[in-house]
């Protein structure tokens, strides 16, 4: 595709969004990730010249490759992947505007040691494994509340801004709705939470209808 008909593309996929947003409610604002792990410099750059500005990676050295490769861009980095403590510094050398996959308070004890040591903040969401799947990171959506709390009042460098979560992996629509709709209830009951992630290429709009307000799409965005 050339930049005019791509434009054309990500315009449907955008009115797509928009569809769905209203379903929710016509004052709610949803806000795009262009998940671009498997897209190269260059066709991020071409999603940036038809105003895509926020991106996210699953891995950090994947993150930090393309966030150097792209310095030149105002480009607002995600990073969703699930992260091993090892790593831990490696992020915090690229200092992301949000991290996704916060997915135990274990983990979050370990980045506030080394956030206090930098003397730096992170913006991040709780993950919570909405569908119960053992495949899955994050905590379960019975303890997602107490962990948030705990996060909060323990670990002052994390800024929690939210929730995040990985719909139900099935082709049942009516069991990916209710893993939506068991984040969203969680989401509604956080003191202060902005952001409720939810939703991929192949399940946003039932995502945006149960309230998520930012989006994680990845191969659509990218025409794979």
């Amino acid at each position: 595709m050339n930049d005019e008909e791509y434009k054309i593309y990500i315009d449907n996929i955008i009115r797509r969004v928009e569809f769905a947003r209203v379903r929710f409610d016509e004052k709610h604002i949803v806000k795009i990730v262009a998940i671009s792990k498997y897209s190269t410099a260059d066709e991020i750059a071409k999603l940036y010249r038809i105003g895509q500005r926020a991106f996210g990676e699953n891995k950090v050295q994947d993150l930090r490759a393309k966030s150097a490769e792209l310095e030149d861009l105002p480009l607002e980095w995600h990073f969703v992947g699930n992260l091993q403590k090892n790593k831990i510094n490696n992020l915090l050398d690229i200092n992301p505007s949000l991290f996704h996959g916060l997915d135990s308070l274990d983990l979050a004890h370990e980045l506030q040691k080394k956030l206090e040591a930098r003397d730096m903040t992170l913006e991040a969401l709780l993950q919570i494994n909405s569908a119960k799947e053992e495949s899955k990171h994050g905590v379960m959506p019975q303890d997602a509340v107490a962990i948030y709390n705990q996060i909060k009042k323990e670990c002052p460098n994390i800024h929690l801004r939210g929730v995040m979560s990985i719909g139900a992996h099935t082709d049942d629509k009516a069991v990916i709705k209710k893993s939506f709709e068991t984040t969203y209830s969680i989401y509604k009951q956080l003191n202060g939470a902005t952001i409720c992630s939810m939703g991929m290429s192949g399940d946003f709009e039932l995502a945006i209808e149960c309230g998520s307000n930012m989006v994680r799409l990845g191969s659509i965005m990218f025409d794979k």
